[in-house]
């Protein structure tokens, strides 16, 4: 008979602190969560971000960036800025083009981390890559919709990353990057077919390869 695949389990409501504590127990004392806003744009940086999340005051409703409004995501990044340790670290187009996104992250997430100003003894990575980093670690999976730790920096990540985006779209008005962050949206694919790429493209991305930048 054919072999079944077991069902995936569902995932929690909500993440928890469980990890986090769990290590802490173990003489762990800084558990860092780590997560990256920005890996599948045609333009701007990707983002990552370090957290180490104080115990005692870890913030209520922390979430999957992707699955809280704007509103609700900037009151948490707020939050999480003024309870937590957080560094974060963007690599640009052009170094994703010079290397690939898989390395560019990867580094954003290193140096985001050499940031922080408690060194982690243990880190909580969102996705299936670990960072270059001499201690240990592990990732997870839906990292940012089952611990605390990677929900908080996909929180930071990606409002960062944003209001980044909304700068880039103050100077370059004609691709709407305020909008859709730089995504392969339907507006940002017609303005590439108008106007031709900006340096703040990622060159290397269909359907980019060999575009002509527009200087204007």
């Amino acid at each position: 008979m054919p072999r079944i695949a077991a069902a995936p389990e569902p995932l929690p409501a909500a993440p928890d602190f469980r990890r986090e504590r769990a290590l802490m127990r173990k003489g762990f004392g800084l558990v860092a969560g780590v997560d990256e806003a920005g890996r599948g744009p045609l333009a701007g940086p990707v983002v990552a971000s370090a957290v180490v999340l104080n115990p005692k005051r870890v913030p209520k409703g922390l979430a999957d960036s992707k699955l809280l409004t704007p509103a609700r995501r900037d009151e948490l990044f707020e939050e999480i800025l003024a309870t937590a340790d957080v560094a974060v670290c963007s690599m640009s187009a052009a170094t994703i083009d010079a290397t690939d996104i898989r390395k560019a992250t990867l580094e954003a997430m290193r140096r985001a981390l050499s940031g922080l100003a408690g060194r982690p003894a243990y880190i909580l990575v969102d996705g299936r890559d670990l960072p270059t980093w001499d201690g240990p670690g592990e990732a997870v999976v839906k990292g940012d919709r089952l611990v605390c730790s990677i929900a908080a920096a996909s929180i930071v990540a990606k409002v960062t990353r944003d209001r980044l985006m909304s700068r880039l779209g103050a100077t370059y008005p004609e691709y709407g990057f305020e909008r859709h962050a730089g995504y392969a949206t339907a507006a940002h694919r017609a303005a590439l077919a108008d106007k031709g790429p900006c340096p703040f493209h990622r060159f290397t991305f269909s359907p980019l390869g060999g575009a002509m930048v527009n200087e204007d």
